[in-house]
């Protein structure tokens, strides 16, 4: 296997057991719920917390990547977000549930930057597209590996011990450091001058040195907040949701769940052969503008066909585009500041977005599901109007990914 499949690989198991873990307080959700006594907007909470915690992961992990090296700390992520998962299942109280999302969002946040950078530093630009959205799918792989393990373990074991399948990631970052290289760009860059000279700086001001960059960083930084509260107010509340609207089990749910993923997992390997031929600007505003019909759409499906068909579609689209984001964000960023670019960028997404559950909570609470489908159809038209104001400010990094033509 040469050193672009082995960061794919890595990333990919990495990716999935992150989503794994994320979709695993999905099903669990209903029965912490019932167990602490809490109501549906407390519950909610866990999955925000989780994405503080991505947040506060995904800065410091970025940039000790962007310092020390993308596989060694990558590694350290993972055995964290391991440490925080199996936690969770020995939770005596709300309040230690909180505490151990927080610390697997911590390395949740961390892996999924330094697995992009790997990757966009592993392959050439004309195919960062597809790369990007084979590491992605990952997260639905886990999906739907959350899904047939909370068919199985929940009704007979219970909620805690889903959570102890955490301590398998450990075994994975053997194996991650055991066999993969240091990224070739990452140590070339290393002995350059100028990189020490940037590290000294500070990392996060790089984001921001110019009105440009600010504007790009930020409008990034919005359309990934976009992407995160899209999907959690989908995958988060739900399967919940549809077990009671249309009398599913948990088995019922976790076919609805699968259903969504498989057309997730088609949806991200056909934008990222899409955003490969078309640009990136093309690809997200089709898939963008998709999103927001679909999503309003499926509040009218009805019967198991048109949930279950209703709901690949929604998947193939809103969260088709996830497969771009690790490549978009990778394109305006050097090889010095790229893991701390995309680690901030995107979990500042995953913190805001994952705001969303509370407020679909509340939304479903008090009103009903047309409602919390019309809000996720405005985000995404609001992401489709930031998208076009994209520009690079540097021409050369990639002027031609943003806006090709088709050929």
């Amino acid at each position: 296997m040469n050193y672009q499949r082995k960061t794919v690989v890595a990333s990919v198991a990495g990716l999935t057991l992150e989503g794994m873990d994320i979709m695993f307080i999905s099903f669990a959700m209903s029965m912490i719920v019932a167990h602490f006594h809490i109501d549906l907007a407390t519950g909610g909470l866990i999955s925000s917390i989780t994405n503080l915690g991505m947040l506060a992961g995904g800065i410091i992990f970025g940039i000790l990547a962007d310092k020390f090296g993308r596989v060694r700390i990558f590694t350290y992520t993972i055995i964290l977000f391991a440490i925080g998962t199996a936690l969770t299942g020995l939770a005596t109280n709300i309040e230690q549930v909180y505490i151990f999302r927080f610390i697997a969002g911590l390395g949740a946040g961390g892996e999924y930057g330094i697995g992009i950078a790997l990757v966009a530093e592993a392959w050439p630009k004309h195919k960062q597209g597809r790369a990007s959205s084979y590491v992605s799918v990952g997260a639905q792989y886990g999906v739907i590996l959350a899904a047939l393990l909370s068919a199985i373990i929940l009704p007979t074991l219970g909620w805690r011990a889903l959570f102890f399948v955490g301590v398998l990631p450990v075994i994975f970052a053997y194996f991650v450091r055991k066999n993969l290289d240091e990224s070739p760009e990452w140590l070339a860059a290393q002995k350059e001058k100028r990189v020490a000279e940037k590290l000294a700086k500070g990392k996060l001001s790089q984001l921001f040195e110019t009105p440009r960059a600010a504007i790009t960083t930020i409008s990034l930084a919005i359309m990934a907040t976009v992407q995160i509260a899209g999907y959690n107010g989908l995958m988060i509340w739900l399967p919940s949701m549809l077990q009671k609207s249309q009398g599913l089990s948990v088995s019922g749910s976790a076919l609805w769940t699968i259903s969504t993923a498989v057309g997730m997992i088609i949806g991200m390997l056909s934008f990222g052969q899409i955003m490969d031929r078309l640009g990136a600007k093309r690809a997200f505003g089709i898939f963008l503008l998709a999103s927001a019909s679909a999503v309003f759409l499926y509040s009218f499906a009805e019967g198991s066909a048109g949930v279950l068909i209703g709901g690949a579609i929604v998947g193939f689209f809103s969260n088709g585009m996830f497969a771009g984001y690790g490549a978009l964000i990778s394109s305006f960023y050097s090889v010095e500041v790229r893991s701390t670019a995309t680690n901030t960028i995107f979990n500042f997404g995953r913190a805001v977005g994952g705001l969303s559950p509370i407020l679909v909570g509340f939304i479903l609470q008090n009103y009903d599901m047309k409602v919390a489908m019309a809000y996720l159809a405005v985000l995404y038209i609001l992401s489709f109007g930031i998208m076009l104001t994209l520009r690079k400010s540097n021409p050369n990094t990639a002027k031609n990914y943003m806006e090709r033509s088709v050929s």
